[in-house]
């Protein structure tokens, strides 16, 4: 895959993940969120990493877009009012957090700092499915966990009544 392939793919991926952050209706941008995750997940296989793509793609992608979708529908919409005083409400509460933002963004640049970290050599095999399955197995057991759990919350969401 070529290298201009690559840069359209993160370009997509960046303005996916901003009309998640920007947009009005929390159904796009979930949608967008999912896209932005789908795309990421397109750019880790590319990069040679296609377990973490996988995983990528089922949870952030899948799973956790039916988790939004499902809450979205349970919520009730605010209306227009409601929305501007609860935007007003975080600009009162929150204006210093892009003062801290740009002050950090600044140092960081301006600042160089160096790091005299020496990480010891291990025998850690070369193949993912060897690190997974036997040093983080509970990383595993982890994730198989948490899908569990996403499909059980799901399926209670959408769980009807039966009339006796």
């Amino acid at each position: 895959m070529s290298i201009h392939v690559f840069y359209i793919i993160m370009g997509l991926m960046t303005l996916s993940a901003l009309w998640a952050v920007m947009a009005r209706s929390l159904l796009r941008s979930a949608l967008a969120l999912a896209c932005a995750s789908a795309l990421l997940s397109i750019s880790m296989f590319v990069l040679g990493s296609p377990l973490a793509a996988v995983f990528e793609l089922s949870v952030c992608a899948g799973l956790i877009t039916v988790v939004f979708i499902s809450t979205i529908s349970l919520t009730q919409p605010m209306s227009w009012h409601e929305t501007m005083q609860h935007v007003h409400d975080h600009l009162k509460k929150y204006w210093y957090l892009p003062v801290i933002l740009l002050i950090g963004a600044i140092v960081l640049t301006t600042v160089k700092v160096t790091f005299n970290i020496k990480v010891p050599e291990t025998n850690v095999p070369a193949d993912v499915r060897d690190v997974l399955w036997h040093i983080r197995h509970l990383d595993v057991v982890g994730q198989v966990l948490i899908l569990l759990v996403g499909s059980f919350g799901v399926s209670l969401f959408f769980k009807e009544k039966h009339k006796k």
